[in-house]
């Protein structure tokens, strides 16, 4: 193997959840891929469109030229016409074709990592014309993926993989956020501690603490007295940070303790991802 060691967990957990989603989707007959999924607005057809969509970006194909509908209502600003136009071009898809395409973009993506030799640090050109380096992007990717498995399962009725290479990405991802969800952007105060308690398949206790200039910084260590508690389970509080769920319609499934208030603005800012 040529691929750098830091990039090959990202490489295998890209692996596992993309042959994860053609197993899931080989077998759907037509109306199946019209199922709605929890990723807001968007279809089976139209999840795997974006996975498609992106990796094709990874390999360096050329964005599809292509004018978004005027009727498409959950498209609302930049980042969302950008993200949708690899979707939309899809639509009219069948199911064979979708099935073919992504057979086709797996081994060519596969093809690439077999080959991939450069350095982490690499920059390279990311969606939105953003420059990242190499290890950003392969990490990207691997969340992301895994996500929108999640998105699949949940809309096929077929959960799993809820602890696989792709769901610790997931939770290193849904983590390095926290503290900026919790200091920034729900405001909470200078000197407080909040504790986040997260069980099922997998499992952590995190402690974010605000210093005295408002920064939030994020570390394992328990909290004695934190202003407030969450625990919730790993699969809640994947939906709940990726936007799939409000705080709400799963209320049930988290118990909070401590300032009411800062709970309430916290589980409003929770989703980092849309």
């Amino acid at each position: 193997m040529s691929l750098h060691p830091t990039l090959q967990p990202y490489a295998d957990a890209w692996t596992h959840s993309i042959e994860a989603i053609s197993e899931l989707v080989q077998p759907l007959v037509e109306g199946e891929w019209n199922r709605r999924t929890p990723c807001p607005a968007w279809s089976v057809r139209d999840v795997v469109s974006h996975v498609i969509g992106m990796d094709c970006e990874m390999l360096g194909d050329p964005r599809p030229i292509h004018t978004l509908p005027r009727d498409l209502f959950h498209v609302t600003n930049e980042h969302q016409r950008y993200t949708e136009m690899q979707v939309d071009v899809r639509r009219h898809h069948t199911a064979p074709e979708m099935t073919s395409e992504l057979e086709y973009t797996i081994i060519r993506r596969n093809r690439q990592l077999r080959n991939e030799s450069r350095d982490p640090g690499t920059k390279v050109r990311g969606p939105f014309g953003i420059e990242q380096t190499l290890e950003e992007a392969m990490r990207y990717r691997a969340f992301d993926v895994w996500v929108h498995e999640q998105d699949l399962r949940t809309a096929l009725g077929r959960p799993g993989n809820l602890d696989s290479p792709g769901a610790l990405i997931t939770r290193d991802e849904l983590l390095a956020a926290l503290p900026k969800v919790v200091a920034e952007s729900a405001g909470a105060p200078a000197g407080s501690a909040i504790v986040f308690d997260v069980h099922g398949p997998v499992e952590f206790m995190r402690t974010v603490r605000v210093d005295a200039e408002g920064r939030g910084t994020i570390d394992g260590t328990p909290s004695l007295g934190p202003a407030v508690s969450l625990t919730l389970d790993w699969e809640t509080y994947v939906r709940l940070a990726c936007g799939r769920v409000t705080a709400d319609v799963v209320a049930d499934r988290i118990k909070a303790e401590g300032d009411p208030e800062l709970t309430a603005a916290i589980l409003l800012a929770f989703a980092v991802t849309k």
